[in-house]
């Protein structure tokens, strides 16, 4: 008899609705590209968040129901949204300057690894032949304010995407405040790394063992 692997810990719409509870009332948010997208889903009824893509549009909605979709309405990442009431379009350069400007308020993005101090890295893996990806990632944790990681806390050969120091060529250094994984909530400190919140059935030795950095409980 196989056995069937459980999965653990949270799935990917639990993380992002994670994360859209904590952006503040009014905030203007960059959602990157992968889960980060997921985040427009899961606005609290109640509170009004803009959200921005590099590409040009300030005020994306959730993704369209199927049939629905709008071929000229995309993210950066070339996905099907919609565009809530009042929304802006505008020159891709006009969205750099919006980020380069410091006006966006709360960047969510994926990421290879972060380290305990904060240095990402999710632009390339560095490998030969691997693509080159540069894109807005760079740009964005240089000029906004907050930078959300969300992300598996793991890869898929179970190598920890937390670790002391980046391995890979790093987007910025010392600019994520926060990660979420499927197993936590991770606040990145002047004190280290501490953690804000254990996904259900989750506990800390277990996070402990797949992180590559020492944590401590909040």
């Amino acid at each position: 008899m196989v056995e069937k692997k459980i999965k653990k810990g949270w799935s990917r719409n639990e993380m992002a609705q994670k994360v859209a509870l904590d952006i503040p009332d009014g905030s203007y948010v960059n959602l990157g590209i992968g889960i980060p997208e997921l985040v427009a889903d899961f606005v609290p009824e109640g509170r009004e968040v803009i959200y921005h893509t590099e590409n040009g549009l300030l005020g994306m909605g959730p993704a369209p129901e199927k049939g629905q979709e709008d071929p000229e309405l995309i993210n950066a990442g070339k996905k099907n949204i919609t565009a809530i009431k009042g929304a802006c379009f505008f020159h891709h350069a006009d969205s750099f300057t919006m980020i380069r400007g410091k006006h966006i308020d709360i960047c969510v993005l994926g990421a290879f690894e972060v380290s305990e101090k904060g240095d990402l890295a999710n632009w390339s893996t560095g490998e030969p032949g691997a693509v080159p990806a540069v894109g807005g990632a760079m740009d964005l944790v240089a000029g906004v304010k907050n930078i959300l990681v969300i992300t598996q806390h793991t890869t898929k050969n179970g190598k920890p995407k937390i670790v002391e120091n980046c391995t890979y060529p790093l987007t910025g250094k010392g600019v994520v405040n926060r990660i979420y994984t499927n197993l936590a909530i991770i606040d990145i400190t002047e004190e280290g790394l501490i953690v804000k919140e254990l996904a259900k059935g989750i506990n800390f030795e277990y996070v402990q063992e797949r992180t590559g950095a020492k944590l401590r409980m909040s």
